[in-house]
């Protein structure tokens, strides 16, 4: 049987740029030790020609009928006659294999003539010679090899810089742009696609509307807007946004990413942003997008080379004069998409340039709900699929991270070849994306499933009995990830937390340690990321947020990058009061929890069981148990609200309340 050793199956060969440099070393090496041919070669007059063949010194005669020439191959002692042995060539000596005589004949039927009476032993080969254009074209063959050879190189060269884009590639395109242009009507997303983000929408909008209908915004002396910074972190739309745009404005877009003016050569950068500009102002009024623009608008002065020239300080330079120099660029649009607006330079932010930084958030609740509902079309689900309840279960994702959790659900639901997609099905692509990959086969004894078992029933007993912690949703002992046990909550998604929220955050995450110690009698390394969580919080609620009884009312920031010159705003005495303080916040939150697992001892055991029985637990489990949590989730009540405003919002749409105005006019009367 034959091995591959590993390797890959493909081509045995593999061409190599450098093979096409080690030819021409070998050809011109050649033709250096090449003495001019094989051979050595004298013409003759007709008359001596005749003279030699009659002495029978050519063992061959090959006469060609078009040329009217007759070539001779002189036997060896008449060549050493004729000939000298040796031809000195480039300092040496070289032995030659044959010598001819060459002449040329009055006619072919004078040559046979002469043949057939001067009896001479030579064999006589006649041939017709090729046409003129062959042989100017094999005589020009070499210098028509060595231009396409070269040609090809500054092809090649001019290609990873210049080619793509707009521009044909080339050496001599290099400082061409690489922007793609979208024409009218060329691109498919439209603003129904962009789920969410109502306020960025509503300024996008502004400027699509600005493009098709200018005479509104400048009758009354406005400007059109040189550019917006759509800013945000990463997967929430920008880039989405930015396609919108380009399917709703019906002008000219021009696409293209910070990285595309970054190049090698020197003032290749700057060279691209004219050529960008000089396209745009030609089919103006147009929009250009640029995607990350980070790569090149990174603030100047900073990480500098030895005070060396920057080519990327000069492509920004450049940028900066094209959007808001003396020169005009009515009509054009620049749109900029980052996710590190904090280390872009200030005169790209300024007004004039970028007017407007749009932030492009992660979705609320609310949000969440409307991006399901755009990446639901294409899929085929059945009734069980709740998307309120996906909404819910998925605090913190962007859009791009619900596009996964759509797809990955319809990969499961395509594994188990089902014809819908179900409710269980997102549950699972949720816990897959969240935690990670079962790992039902990784072995675990008996001792060690019941320590995993009391810890998580811990989070869950302390977690229930907290007005401030966040919903249980489903608690399992299975291995996931790096993680042994996993217990999944709805959190609260607050715009402003309080202390006894986060105390109430830190009792239910030590609970796990205080169920093993309460129960098992021992303690374990299983707590170890929940110690790590409870720390920060406790060393943030003291030095951060002002929320400690010896601290009050401090906040301990890095002055550092201030201009201050100060690496820690507070002396020795105080760090220790610090972290005097979070110890005490730990461990009276840590006695809290194992108070409250000793009020609840016979339902957390209870819920421990059930978990060993059945490795997987959720919330009607817990209620059955425990009875209904007596508090209402914050995301409940957002959803709430949000179904009121709606219902408000259709119902101002009947005819306007006689009342409201009656009300109005009589504070309007006077007095």
């Amino acid at each position: 049987m034959i091995q591959n050793n590993g390797k890959k199956p493909g081509k045995l060969f593999r061409f190599n740029e450098l093979w096409i440099y080690a030819i021409i070393i070998g050809l011109l090496g050649g033709l250096f030790l090449w003495d001019g041919g094989f051979g050595e070669t004298k013409s003759l007059s007709w008359d001596e020609f005749q003279r030699i063949a009659r002495n029978n010194a050519f063992t061959q005669i090959t006469v060609d009928r078009g040329e009217k020439t007759a070539v001779g191959l002189l036997t060896s002692q008449a060549a050493d006659s004729i000939f000298s042995k040796n031809s000195p060539l480039l300092g040496r000596n070289q032995q030659r294999t044959e010598r001819t005589l060459t002449t040329e004949i009055p006619t072919v039927d004078r040559f046979s003539q002469f043949y057939e009476e001067s009896g001479i032993t030579a064999h006589v080969h006649y041939k017709e010679s090729r046409s003129s254009l062959l042989s100017m074209l094999l005589s020009f063959a070499p210098f028509i090899l060595v231009i396409a050879f070269w040609s090809y190189m500054m092809r090649r060269a001019g290609g990873a810089g210049g080619g793509g884009g707009m521009s044909g590639g080339g050496i001599f395109s290099i400082g061409k742009s690489k922007a793609q242009l979208y024409e009218k009507e060329s691109t498919s997303v439209t603003f129904k696609d962009v789920a969410g983000l109502h306020e960025a929408k509503v300024e996008i909008e502004e400027i699509v509307h600005f493009l098709k209908n200018p005479a509104k915004y400048t009758q009354l002396g406005g400007k059109i807007p040189k550019g917006a910074l759509l800013v945000g972190p990463p997967g929430t739309g920008k880039t989405l946004l930015a396609k919108a745009v380009a399917g709703e404005a019906h002008v000219p877009f021009f696409s293209l990413a910070g990285s595309d003016f970054v190049e090698m050569f020197v003032g290749v950068g700057a060279s691209r942003v004219r050529d960008l500009f000089q396209k745009a102002k030609e089919k103006a009024p147009c929009i250009i997008f640029i995607d990350e623009i980070d790569a090149v608008g990174r603030a100047r002065g900073k990480n500098n080379n030895l005070g060396g020239n920057d080519e990327r300080e000069n492509t920004l330079n450049q940028l900066l004069t094209e959007m808001d120099g003396f020169g005009t660029n009515s009509g054009i649009i620049v749109l900029a998409a980052t996710n590190r607006a904090d280390i872009l330079d200030s005169a790209l932010l300024r007004a004039g340039r970028f007017d407007r930084q749009i932030y492009v958030d992660i979705p609320d609740v609310n949000d969440r709900r409307e991006i399901f509902l755009v990446h639901l079309r294409p899929l085929k689900i059945d009734d069980t699929v709740d998307i309120d309840l996906l909404a819910r279960r998925t605090p913190g994702f962007s859009g791009a991270d619900i596009a996964n959790i759509c797809n990955e659900a319809a990969l499961i639901a395509a594994r188990a070849e089902k014809e819908f997609v179900s409710r269980e099905d997102f549950m699972n692509a949720i816990d897959r994306v969240v935690g990670g990959l079962e790992k039902k086969n990784k072995i675990t004894t008996e001792e060690e499933r019941r320590s995993i078992a009391i810890h998580e029933a811990g989070h869950a007993t302390v977690s229930w009995f907290l007005k401030y912690a966040n919903p249980l949703v489903k608690v399992t002992i299975v291995p996931r990830g790096k993680a042994l046990g996993a217990a999944w909550y709805l959190p609260e998604e607050r715009q402003i937390t309080t202390t006894q929220a986060l105390l109430d955050q830190m009792c239910a995450t030590l609970a796990g340690r205080a169920a093993e110690e309460i129960f098992l009698g021992r303690i374990s390394t299983g707590a170890a990321n929940d110690l790590e969580h409870t720390t920060k919080i406790a060393y943030a609620m003291v030095a951060y947020y002002g929320m400690s009884e010896n601290l009050p009312h401090i906040n301990y920031y890095d002055m550092q990058g201030d201009g201050y010159g100060l690496t820690k705003p507070y002396s020795d005495k105080t760090a220790e009061l610090i972290d005097r303080e979070a110890t005490d916040i730990v461990r009276r939150e840590y006695e809290r929890a194992k108070k409250l697992l000793g009020e609840h001892a016979e339902g957390l055991q209870q819920l421990a069981q059930l978990l060993l029985d059945r490795e997987v637990i959720y919330t009607e489990d817990v209620e059955h148990i425990f009875g209904k949590r007596q508090w209402i989730s914050r995301t409940d009540e957002l959803m709430k609200a949000n179904e009121a405003s709606q219902s408000t919002a259709t119902s101002s749409e009947t005819p306007e309340n006689t009342t409201t105005q009656e009300e109005v006019k009589t504070d309007e009367q006077p007095n």
